[in-house]
């Protein structure tokens, strides 16, 4: 006989293999066993697919008995009672909680929490080797911190899953059990949840401001750029292992620091986890082979450089205790870095409480209108991030027909040219001795004009496809950004819907949509600010570009005018 169930909750399915079913219906289920959390079975319009074990209950001799297989997953939920604030009262430190109640689907690659690399490694080669492995995610109301400060989560009644609720009078919006959802990751779906607590400094706070164009990260009062010099192989365990440092000289402190790519690495790493509403810039790729060689050298410096402006441009990235910590903390003072490095790695300021530290104007925004200017930058990304593409690959074609076809075609004339000289020459006529002298050195001037074919895409196709690589990064970071801003905006129109059936008090829906609001903010302040630096760059490099064509033909015009003289006198 076919197991049968009742669901308890509304579960709309977000994720391929899972099947949505509603409050009440009769669901047929292929076994009682749960697999990590989820039972497999058949909603009542024949779909098949996962559920979560908690959303429904066994029917049994027509009564209902509560399915407690996955009784296991609220074990570290603490007992003791809440105080106003929902916080747990005369509890131990909530430390030994499992990052998440949801461990993933059946066959799905499983993700270790991770823990960062010893301050050992201030000295080993970063390059083959990641400088830092995973974090757990931010999932649910609370990370795996060590210590219960201040600044700690903590749980409350809203964080618990709706299979755990007493009553349906407390409903709360759905969570998204996927544990790989980036709306999950990030931490966005515990804050818009009410589910993020922690004690913002004052030198924490990220503010938001209204401009001419719409919200936008308010202005670093301090700007400073930092440049990228003299980049040196250098030695250690007695020539046993190599590497190249960088020289960086920050304006705003005019003292030199040495860094590693591994120290770029790490950084960047810091950056991801901490900002996950900002568009980090990539750092240029590893390579495990060929890291020596003077053309990786110079590429990659060239790279590094790109990334350190839009660093510094950034009026949030710019102002951050791990970037500051990366460009001033002395070359030489190893016990400094290690302390900062452990500060970095310890930063409570993550996932959900990131957005703790957000602050934006009084007046909230328009969420359709919100919507409908995210939709259209989405629709924007898009299209740029393929246009970069296909421009990228046209300049790479382009370049490598001057620095191989045209060099060697430009050559071919000239020694065609040289040969026809040599021809002349064997005529003897002293009154041809001009002729062949011009005739050869117009040989001589299209092979030199094919050497500046080979050199040209230095000076302007290069640059043009450093910044293209800089901003194909960008572009892949903006869906992320954007499913964060999307699952905040999901909640809040789920909350609306509880509000209206009845299920949900409206003083819990309006402080969804504060959060909301407060993301939203941010995620179109970075978008503006994405537009600004677009805009700077661009414009920059194409006035570059064209400088250097057009010194690049008034070269070769000069070369040619060169050749047309040696004829006056021919």
């Amino acid at each position: 006989m076919a197991l049968r169930a009742k669901a308890l909750y509304d579960f709309n399915s977000e994720n391929p293999g899972e099947i949505t079913v509603k409050e009440n219906e009769i669901v047929t289920l292929f076994s009682e066993q749960d697999i990590e959390g989820w039972l497999e079975g058949t909603n009542s319009r024949g779909q098949r697919g996962l559920l979560p074990a908690s959303y429904v209950e066994i029917l049994k001799n027509d009564s209902v008995s509560s399915f407690n297989n996955n009784s296991s997953r609220y074990a570290n939920i603490p007992t003791g009672g809440f105080d106003s604030s929902c916080k747990v009262q005369n509890q131990e430190p909530y430390n030994n909680a499992p990052a998440s109640s949801f461990t993933g689907y059946p066959g799905l690659p499983q993700q270790q929490p991770g823990t960062p690399a010893s301050d050992d490694d201030w000295d080993d080669d970063w390059d083959d080797h990641s400088s830092v492995a995973d974090e757990p995610s931010v999932v649910g109301s609370y990370r795996n911190y060590e210590g219960n400060g201040p600044s700690s989560y903590s749980i409350s009644t809203s964080s618990m899953p709706r299979g755990a609720q007493q009553t349906k009078s407390s409903a709360t919006v759905g969570k998204n059990l996927n544990r790989f959802s980036t709306f999950v990751k990030s931490g966005g779906e515990a804050f818009v949840l009410g589910e993020a607590a922690g004690f913002v400094k004052d030198g924490d706070k990220i503010c938001v401001v209204m401009g001419q164009y719409g919200p936008e990260w308010q202005e670093n009062p301090y700007p400073f750029c930092c440049t990228i010099d003299d980049p040196t192989k250098q030695t250690k365990f007695k020539g046993m292992k190599s590497y190249i440092s960088y020289k960086l000289t920050p304006t705003h402190t005019q003292s030199q620091v040495n860094r590693r790519y591994k120290h770029f690495d790490w950084l960047y790493a810091r950056l991801v986890e901490k900002f996950p509403v900002i568009s980090v810039p990539h750092i240029p790729e590893k390579q495990a082979t060929g890291r020596f060689e003077e053309d990786f050298i110079s590429k990659r410096r060239r790279g590094l450089i790109w990334w350190m402006n839009h660093m510094t441009s950034h009026p949030v990235l710019a102002r951050c205790d791990v970037f500051q910590h990366f460009l001033t903390c002395p070359s030489t003072d190893e016990k400094i870095w290690k302390q900062g490095k452990r500060k970095a790695e310890k930063d409570e300021m993550v996932g959900a409480n990131f957005f703790l530290t957000i602050s934006t104007p009084a007046a909230p925004l328009d969420l359709q209108d919100v919507e409908s200017r995210i939709d259209g930058f989405k629709a924007f990304s898009k299209k740029m991030d393929d246009s970069v593409i296909q421009v990228n690959a046209t300049l790479s074609e382009f370049a490598r027909k001057q620095i191989a076809g045209f060099k060697k075609e430009y050559q071919r004339v000239g020694q065609s040219f040289k040969y026809l000289s040599q021809a002349f020459e064997l005529d003897q006529q002293p009154y041809s001795v001009g002729l062949n002298q011009a005739i050869a050195y117009t040989g001589e001037a299209y092979e030199v004009i094919g050497d500046y074919f080979e050199d040209q895409p230095k000076q302007d196709l290069d640059p043009v496809m450093d910044l293209l690589a800089l901003y194909q990064g960008h572009l892949t970071n903006y869906p992320d950004i954007i499913h964060v801003q999307k699952g905040a905006l999901t909640k809040v129109k789920e909350s609306q819907k509880h509000v209206e059936e009845g299920k949900m008090e409206s003083q819990q829906a309006d402080g969804i949509r504060e959060r909301c609001n407060i993301i939203s903010f941010a995620t179109l302040a970075e978008i503006q600010h994405f537009h600004q630096i677009r805009v700077r760059d661009f414009k920059s490099q194409m006035q570059h570009c064209l400088q250097q064509q057009i010194s690049f033909f008034q070269k070769i015009t000069g070369k040619l005018e060169e050749a047309l003289q040696k004829y006056d006198n021919a």
